[in-house]
């Protein structure tokens, strides 16, 4: 019988690529999405056993529907994974320009959705009643999960959540056998780089053009450096499939996610990333 999993975030990007991997690896992909119409795009466009499911993370009656629609599909109300991939990323700022309601916003969808989500599948990974084989959970994190860049305080903010509640829930589901696995996939050829443009014109005059002068700068090159959705989709099917997985991966093309970065210490981060955005304060005359 082919095992269940659930994707959160399927409409674009890596969710769409790993709900369309994973079909085609064999398993029944039950995949959330935002709209209808984009329900009916993954259903046609990937194939294999795929299911759209009308989601949005942040809102909770349709969160809460979710354990009804994953016995509705599987008919035993087994879930055999889940990926929290439902995420957002904010436009680059100075923290000092930010708004709260923003902020919160961000929140709501890269850490309360996915904990809510976590929270109503529990059961069907493994927790009421305690089964054999335990289902798998696996948390999308980010190099930001350990390096916080500067000017994406809030995404790093985030991302740091991510990786602090995996790591908690993974060792309190040992009880039941449940995997729980952070993957950082580093930087995704997608939408996201042309979804936020750095705002150098917003910044002219100011401290801060000269770093975001820098920052744009560096976007295109980032962009194309980085791996594609279909490739990280891939290396998701893999890690699920890990007979002993480890607790923690980073893509192999991010190379700052390493674990290496630990050992380097913040200091010397701040320097590198320093040089790097031209970060030093302005020089001041002497009397």
């Amino acid at each position: 019988m082919a095992k269940t999993i659930l994707i959160t975030g399927c409409s674009t990007g890596l969710g769409f690529a790993a709900a369309r991997a994973f079909a085609e690896r064999g398993y029944r992909v039950i995949a959330t999405v935002r709209s209808e119409a984009d329900g009916r795009r993954v259903e046609a466009e990937c194939q294999g056993s795929i299911q759209s499911v009308l989601c949005d993370v942040t809102v909770k009656e349709q969160v809460a529907e979710l354990p009804g629609a994953v016995r509705r599909i599987t008919g035993d109300g087994v879930l055999d994974g889940l990926i929290n991939n439902a995420g957002v990323l904010m436009t680059p700022s100075p923290v000092e320009f930010l708004k709260m309601e923003d902020i919160r916003a961000l929140f709501d969808v890269n850490v309360f959705g996915m904990m809510a989500v976590t929270i109503a599948l529990l059961p069907l990974l493994g927790t009421n009643p305690v089964r054999r084989p335990a289902g798998r959970i696996i948390n999308i994190s980010s190099i930001e999960g350990k390096v916080a860049s500067p000017f994406i305080s809030t995404y790093a903010t985030t991302k740091h959540a991510i990786e602090g509640f995996s790591h908690s829930l993974r060792r309190e589901l040992q009880l039941f056998g449940i995997k729980v696995i952070i993957v950082a996939p580093g930087g995704i050829q997608s939408e996201m780089f042309r979804k936020h443009q750095v705002p150098v014109a917003s910044l002219v005059g100011t401290a801060y053009e000269e770093p975001f002068r820098k920052l744009s700068s560096l976007i295109p090159q980032m962009e194309k450096e980085s791996a594609t959705a279909e490739e990280v989709a891939r290396f998701l099917v893999r890690v699920f499939e890990a007979r002993r997985p480890k607790t923690r991966y980073g893509h192999a093309r991010a190379l700052m996610d390493s674990p290496w970065t630990i050992l380097i210490p913040d200091l010397w981060w701040d320097a590198i990333v320093g040089r790097m955005l031209a970060l030093k304060p302005p020089k001041t005359s002497r009397a």
